[in-house]
C-alpha cells in the first residue's frame, strides 16, 4: 500500500478500497469483490471531472468541440497510457493463469484499473480528492490539444459524404496474436479507391490507422 500511495500521490482511509480496485475477478472466488463495481463509477467521476475541466478551460468552444475533446480523454488508450506512465501493472492482483497469459500488460485491464483507482479515491476521499487526481494526470492531455481533436475515422467519414459517397466500409480482414495481445488487421474503402489496411490492439486503433493511410493517400487533412 505505501508503493500505491506514493503512485498516487493519496493515502487511503480505507485501505479495503485500495485492495478491491486492484483486485481482478480472476483472483478471486465467485461473488468476491472484485474492481468491477469500482470501475464503474470511476467511469463515471472521470467523465464528470474532464467535463467540467473542459468547460473551465475552454470557454469559447461550443458543446460539439467539448464533446471531441472528452471522447479522446476519457478513452480506453487514454487511460492505459497513464496506468502504464504511473506503472499500476505489478500491482494489480491477478490469478497466475491471468499474469501468465499477460495479464499486466493486458490494455483493457489496466484501463479498467485506472478506473477502478477513480472510483476508489472518490469514494475514500470524496470528489474533491478524485478531481486532484484526475488533474494531476489529465491536465497535460487536456491542453496539448490547441483545436478540437478530429479522428481519422470521423475525417474520412466527413469527406466522403462531401464528394457525394457512401459511407467507408470496415471489414476485419485478420486477427493474429495471443488473447491478451491480439492484432487486428481492418480493411476501410470508400466508392472505387484502392481501399487500406490498417493494423492495431484493438479493432478501434486497427480502423484508425487504416482511414489514416486512406485519407493520407487522398491527400485529405485529418483536421
Amino acid at each position: 500500500m505505501r508503493e500505491l500511495t506514493d503512485i498516487l500521490e493519496y493515502e487511503f482511509n480505507d485501505l479495503e478500497l485500495a485492495r478491491v480496485a486492484l483486485t481482478h475477478r480472476s483472483a478471486v472466488g465467485r461473488g468476491e469483490a472484485t474492481y468491477e463495481r469500482l470501475e464503474f463509477l470511476g467511469d463515471r467521476v472521470l467523465a464528470l471531472v474532464i467535463s467540467d475541466l473542459l468547460y473551465e478551460h475552454y470557454p469559447r468552444e461550443e458543446e460539439g468541440a467539448l464533446a471531441k475533446r472528452l471522447v479522446a480523454l476519457v478513452r480506453r488508450e487514454t487511460l492505459t497510457e497513464i496506468a502504464l506512465k504511473l506503472g499500476l501493472g505489478p500491482l494489480i492482483t491477478l490469478s497466475k493463469g491471468e499474469e501468465d497469459a499477460g495479464g499486466r500488460e493486458n490494455p483493457a485491464i489496466l484501463a479498467d484499473v485506472c478506473e477502478a483507482l477513480i472510483g476508489a479515491i472518490h469514494r475514500d476521499g470524496g470528489l474533491d480528492s478524485a478531481r486532484r487526481f484526475i488533474e494531476r494526470h489529465w491536465r497535460d492531455l487536456m491542453t496539448a490539444e490547441k483545436t478540437p481533436p478530429k479522428d481519422a475515422k470521423t475525417s474520412l467519414q466527413e469527406w466522403a459524404q462531401g464528394k457525394g459517397y457512401n459511407l467507408p466500409e470496415y471489414r476485419t480482414v485478420d486477427r493474429s496474436g495471443p488473447d491478451h495481445a491480439p492484432c487486428f488487421t481492418i480493411e476501410v474503402s470508400v466508392a472505387n479507391f484502392p481501399p487500406e489496411r490498417g493494423q492495431g490492439a484493438t479493432k478501434r486503433i486497427a480502423e484508425q490507422a487504416a482511414a489514416e493511410l486512406l485519407l493520407s493517400r487522398l491527400g485529405v487533412s485529418n483536421g
